[in-house]
């Protein structure tokens, strides 16, 4: 026993001495996936990180481009969370360290392939058109490249700028006018490093018609002696030979025989000396991708106007409605191409009845629509169009009286909007135009409308007993005494001439008995008091006779056989005028 005693203690002893080699324990470090690409364009991606070490932590070697949720931790389950938010121009390779006590390392590789770009590059708009005149128009770059630079290789071009940095740029880019008859076409190359290429696209209308003004002559005073005023005053009574020359289809095609040197002389021979002639011309061009008129057609009108001037006659010719290409589109979007026909026109008109002394005039157009400021300003450019041209044509053209038209024709607008006049570089051979037909109710209207019925008797002891709701009831003698003096105070009392170019009121022969004898005379007054007040406040009158002789028309004379048709309202008209 005492033996046994002696061992056990013995070996006590060795363990308490020895307490024996224990091996150490590894920690446990895992990774739910240990390789992650990411796209050019970034992205995001996860892994779960198990441990049983007391902490761990993540060496980012990519921190520069890659951004972890977390990089160090005491939890044994995680969440990473990765994120890539930049593009590369050059691959990217990293790996991330992870570490957890005495756990082997893991890791973990991250990469990304290069992209192309790596910045945004816009241009609004990218595509520019210019005005064959010249004009402005500005684009906004955009982009996040640090800087960007316009190359541009067009001399018609001047760019604001040629340089920019990060954010959203303007850039005025302004075209010199093309006095060529091409279009011009050119391509801005916008580039930033590492963006991708950007290309604005700029064309610029050229001259839409060859220049007819092929032969200017030296300037001729010969013949040309008068300025507006004292022309003016040379013209007692004018008479419109309308829906003839203007009436689309061709000459007769609005019911009235081809003009012939006897009618005219008839014409004269019943107290009118002077003629306006409304003339078509874009149905008569012979190549409209150029303008060009018919030279037969401008032979006709020359030929008519020959029938005048051997008369003594003075004559006022124009572009009228001419199916309303200019009239009814007096507009910023019509404004160019008009402008370019305007001249195309005006050349081959001018150049052709140069050599007519003053008894001719000519006039920019008929009755154009304008109702604002703006229009106006769009009318103003075809009047200065047509005033160029014609001047640039030389010879007696140099000194010829011209005529403009006021908005509308209308005598309110006019004295409203037209605040003041194109530009001729001979002064003093300028003359107004506007129409008088008011009331339209008592002048044209022929059917009751809405905002207004029917007149059948016009003015001061001519309205009716027996069929009062067909008297005026506004538009009478004050009114036209009131608008013809402001045309004197604006324009006559400066120098400035008023063209009366048309008035006239539809003959209602459908009327019967004491109804039809009162209208007619109602109808003769107004003719004639018109007539008297246009000439007291020195304006130019000049009937409008459209050639029709049935229900709601206007002619004075039966141009088949050359005898007079409407003789009340001829003998009011000369009465008027003072003969």
């Amino acid at each position: 026993m005492e033996k046994v005693i002696k061992a056990l203690l013995y070996s006590l002893t060795i363990l308490v001495i020895f307490p024996g080699c224990k091996k150490e324990t590894v920690n446990a470090l895992t990774v739910s996936s240990s390789v992650f690409a990411f796209e050019k364009e970034g992205g995001s991606a996860s892994f779960n990180l198990t441990t049983d070490a007391d902490s761990w932590s993540i060496d980012n070697s990519a921190a520069d481009w890659l951004t972890l949720s977390i990089t160090s931790g005491t939890q044994k389950k995680a969440l990473i969370s990765m994120s890539v938010n930049t593009k590369t121009a050059y691959p990217r390779l990293d790996t991330l360290t992870i570490t957890a006590g005495n756990a082997i390392p893991v890791k973990i590789i991250v990469s990304q392939p290069s992209s192309e770009f790596l910045y945004f590059l816009n241009s609004s708009p990218v595509n520019l058109s210019f005005t064959r005149a010249g004009n402005s128009s500005n684009i906004t770059i955009s982009t996040d490249a640090p800087g960007w630079n316009i190359n541009s290789e067009s001399d018609w071009l001047e760019i604001s700028q040629l340089t920019g940095v990060e954010g959203n740029s303007v850039v005025t880019i302004t075209a010199s006018e093309n006095i060529g008859t091409e279009q011009r076409n050119t391509t801005l190359s916008v580039n930033a490093e590492f963006a991708p290429p950007l290309q604005i696209s700029v064309t610029q209308q050229g001259e839409y018609y060859p220049g007819y003004n092929t032969s200017p002559a030296e300037p001729d005073a010969s013949g040309m002696s008068s300025m507006a005023n004292v022309l003016a005053a040379k013209i007692h009574l004018g008479w419109n030979l309308g829906n003839s020359l203007e009436a689309i289809g061709g000459e007769t095609a609005w019911g009235n025989p081809a003009v012939t040197k006897g009618f005219i002389d008839f014409v004269k021979q019943n107290g009118f000396n002077a003629v306006r002639l409304p003339c078509s011309w874009n149905q008569y061009m012979s190549d409209a991708s150029t303008a060009q008129l018919k030279a037969e057609w401008l032979d006709r009108i020359k030929e008519v106007v020959q029938y005048c001037v051997d008369d003594d006659m003075y004559v006022i010719l124009n572009i009228h409605w001419d199916g309303g290409w200019l009239e009814n589109n007096c507009t910023e979007a019509k404004k160019e191409a008009n402008n370019a026909k305007q001249k195309a026109f005006w050349e081959q008109i001018a150049t052709h009845l140069r050599d007519f002394d003053e008894h001719l005039l000519f006039a920019s157009a008929n009755e154009p629509n304008v109702d604002n400021a703006g229009q106006m300003a769009v009318l103003k450019s075809y009047h200065q169009t047509f005033i160029d041209a014609v001047r640039s044509t030389g010879g007696r053209n140099a000194f010829r009286n011209l005529v403009i038209q006021g908005p509308s024709t209308d005598i309110e607008k006019t004295l409203d909007l037209m605040i003041s006049l194109p530009t001729d570089n001979i002064p003093n051979r300028m003359m107004v135009e506007v129409h008088y037909y008011t009331p339209w109710n008592f002048c044209g209207l022929t059917a009751d409308a809405d905002w207004g019925k029917m007149f059948y008797y016009w003015g001061e002891g001519y309205h009716s007993l027996t069929d009062p709701e067909r008297n005026a009831t506004w538009g009478e003698e004050d009114f036209v005494n009131t608008a013809f003096s402001g045309m004197k105070s604006r324009f006559v009392d400066q120098g400035i001439p008023v063209v009366l170019g048309e008035f006239s009121v539809v003959r209602r022969s459908s009327l019967t008995g004491d109804d039809l004898v009162n209208h007619l005379a109602s109808r003769a007054y107004f003719l004639k008091y018109v007539t008297q007040q246009a000439i007291a406040n020195g304006m130019l009158p000049f009937y409008w006779d459209n050639g029709g002789m049935d229900n709601n028309a206007c002619g004075l004379f039966n141009r088949n056989n050359k005898t007079v048709f409407d003789q009340q309202a001829l003998d009011a008209l000369i009465e008027g005028g003072g003969k």
